[in-house]
C-alpha cells in the first residue's frame, strides 16, 4: 500500500466513522426534542422536528456507512 493509498483510507474511514458520530447526534437530540427537553417552535411541530431527526440519524448511522463503503470497495482482481 502505498502512502498515498494509506491516507486516502484513512479519510474514507474518518468520513465513514464521522457520519456515524453525527446520525448518534441526530437520534439523541430527537429524542430530547420529542420529550420536550427544549423547545423551538412550540410543543407540536417540536414533536415532529424530534421525529425527522430520529428517522434522519438513523438512516446515517446505519445506511450511509455502509453505502459509502461499498461505493468506496476497492476493486477484486480475478
Amino acid at each position: 500500500m502505498t502512502p498515498a493509498d494509506d491516507a486516502l483510507a484513512k479519510k474514507r474511514f474518518f468520513a465513514i466513522t464521522s457520519m456515524r458520530l453525527m446520525g448518534a447526534i441526530f437520534v439523541l437530540a430527537g429524542f430530547v426534542l420529542i420529550r420536550g427537553g427544549f423547545e423551538l417552535a412550540g410543543q407540536p411541530t417540536d414533536r415532529w422536528i424530534g421525529v425527522v431527526l430520529v428517522l434522519v440519524g438513523a438512516f446515517d448511522f446505519a445506511v450511509m456507512p455502509l453505502l459509502l463503503a461499498r461505493r468506496w470497495r476497492s476493486p477484486r482482481d480475478l
